[in-house]
């Protein structure tokens, strides 16, 4: 198991770790002085859990702790003193995700209790995780399809993210861009310059989605999945329903399409973009059992689409566009 500390006394960061140490299941892999400094590497290296003794009165750490526990579903402990715990009692609840408060003890009160006490909850955090729909479980599905809308910034990132994918991707790929017309020809062109590895091209209405091969949305049409067909492949379908939210191809449209008729066994990616197509999307996909990846803000050219999904609870995990590639490798045992 998988642990990163973060507190402001060096002492008792050094005491944890060093009682912790004694248990063979339990892995320190980050020792800190405050969350905000654990965010990134979380990001990167995943852990399990994190054990923090930081100032809850402090915003800035509270901003980190909701980082790690909503956005990327990261179960915290929370050591606090007796006049935080006076404050947060709702602490749990306005992090919407697993966190467990209890008592930090002075530092000549670390005990064989405590550590008992600790180890038991990670125990039990780590039970949790492996039945509940938590962030590692996405590694443990069969996807059958990778789903990646994009806008503002999108054809960049895009190409950096399927570039880097190497050859033979085991799944479809069904891509939505927000696209001028007359633009979607020569953009699918381009990606097959710059994306060699991947076969590229325009969606058709009625064809049978193949892996290794990305399938662009065309410009002013809908890309849906419309059913399972052979060996469980999607049989695409090209809509010329109304503009949702002004947009056509949305990226909710196909999203959504996936999710229906895919349920957990959908992947997907939204990237950079201007406003919050592909938000409700990501959500419905998340209530179906499926995973998404929303790109950190670090990245993107334009925070606006990720954001949006973030705040409506879309986002499984939440990556910079260079983890990306590799987070989907991982999860498509590739």
């Amino acid at each position: 198991m998988k642990i990163m500390i973060a507190d402001g006394s060096a002492v008792v960061r050094a005491i944890i770790e060093q009682n912790l140490k004694q248990y063979a299941d339990i892995q320190i892999i980050a020792s800190v002085s405050n969350c905000n400094k654990i965010v990134d590497s979380a990001r990167n290296q995943m852990p399990d859990a994190v054990i923090t003794g930081t100032d809850l009165t402090d915003e800035s750490e509270n901003i980190a702790l909701k980082k790690l526990s909503q956005e990327m579903q990261i179960p915290l402990i929370v050591m606090a003193d007796s006049k935080a715990l006076d404050s947060v009692s709702n602490f749990p609840s306005r992090l919407q995700a697993h966190a467990e408060v209890i008592p930090k003890p002075g530092v000549k009160e670390f005990n064989d209790d405590f550590f008992s006490n600790l180890v038991d909850k990670l125990k039990s955090i780590e039970t949790r995780s492996s039945l509940s729909g938590s962030r590692q479980e996405g590694g443990k599905k069969e996807y059958k399809l990778l789903c990646i809308g994009a806008s503002t910034g999108g054809p960049t990132a895009v190409s950096e993210v399927l570039a880097a994918l190497g050859n033979n991707f085991p799944l479809p790929i069904l891509y939505t861009q927000h696209i001028e017309i007359g633009a979607d020809k020569n953009m699918a062109k381009w990606f097959s310059s710059v994306c060699p590895n991947l076969r590229i091209k325009l969606a058709e209405n009625g064809e049978v989605a193949k892996p290794g091969t990305v399938y662009m949305a065309p410009a002013d049409r809908h890309l849906i999945v419309d059913c399972e067909g052979p060996h469980g492949l999607p049989i695409l379908k090209l809509s010329d329903e109304e503009p949702e939210r002004f947009l056509r191809p949305a990226v909710n449209k196909l999203f959504r399409s996936a999710a229906t008729i895919y349920q957990s066994n959908t992947l997907a990616v939204l990237l950079t973009g201007m406003g919050a197509d592909g938000a409700d999307g990501c959500k419905v996909i998340c209530e179906r059992g499926g995973w998404t990846i929303v790109e950190d803000k670090s990245t993107c050219a334009v925070f606006g689409m990720p954001a949006a999904a973030i705040e409506l609870g879309g986002a499984r995990e939440v990556l910079p566009r260079g983890s990306i590639p590799k987070r989907i490798l991982e999860l498509t045992h590739k």
